[in-house]
């Protein structure tokens, strides 16, 4: 079967395995941050970002993972959401 493969040999494609080429890596991470407002979710999302970077370096992103509100009485008291976010390592 590894005979029927047909490797792209494209001049527009330069062959990496002859070259040289010197790269830079970049590892990053993501982590779990829950956050909570009595206002919206926009509020949440922004009281989370605002504290992960204070304790973290080189944010580079967040993304909702989940939304939730709390209820009480027939009200809501809370929203919450539960953010990813990314850093990259420092060296």
């Amino acid at each position: 079967m590894k005979d029927k493969k047909k490797k792209n040999k494209s001049k527009d494609v330069p062959d990496v395995e002859s070259q040289s080429v010197e790269s830079t890596h970049t590892v990053a991470r993501v982590t779990e941050i829950i956050a909570s407002s009595p206002k919206s979710f926009e509020d949440a999302v922004t009281a989370g970002v605002t504290r992960a970077c204070k304790t973290l370096q080189n944010v580079t992103g967040a993304w909702i993972q989940d939304q939730k509100v709390d209820i009480e009485d027939g009200q809501i008291t809370a929203y919450r959401v539960t953010l990813k976010v990314t850093f990259v390592l420092n060296d």
